[in-house]
């Protein structure tokens, strides 16, 4: 069992989202350690040497993953709103052109379907990141 639930959270968010919580419990904690430990992932065309992230945690809209590019983030845009917590190093996070920079403990926001990339991270950068909500993100409410 152990052995399949990890296999299956090396899948993409949509397979987990689909998962019966009478099949499979509902995790409560995840460890950077263990997390890490299934990075690289499977191969891809995406990811020639591996996928760089992988699932944390799971439930309904929500997963958490952890991210760590090396060299370059090939990402595209997300299909869900999302946040970025950086855990480790320094870089500058694109969004729609705009450049911002980040540092460990920052928090980041790209909505859903935003052009977005990591760049000049150092080589120890690595990220929470939290997807949630509906595709095409939720609705955008102004404040004043």
């Amino acid at each position: 069992m152990a052995q399949r639930m990890s296999l299956l959270l090396t899948t993409n968010r949509t397979t987990l989202q689909n998962l019966s919580s009478k099949e499979f419990p509902l995790k409560v904690k995840a460890t950077f350690e263990e997390v890490f430990s299934r990075i690289p992932g499977p191969v891809t065309v995406e990811w020639p040497m591996g996928e760089r992230f992988a699932v944390a945690l799971a439930h309904g809209t929500m997963s958490v993953e952890y991210y760590a590019p090396i060299g370059h983030d090939p990402q595209t845009p997300h299909e869900q709103d999302e946040v970025y917590f950086i855990h480790r190093g320094t870089g500058e996070l694109v969004i729609s052109g705009n450049r911002h920079s980040f540092k460990a403990g920052d928090c980041l926001f790209v909505g859903a379907n935003v052009e977005h990339r990591f760049e000049n991270f150092s080589s120890d950068f690595g990220t929470w990141v939290v997807f949630w909500g509906p595709k095409g993100g939720e609705n955008r409410v102004e404040r004043s």
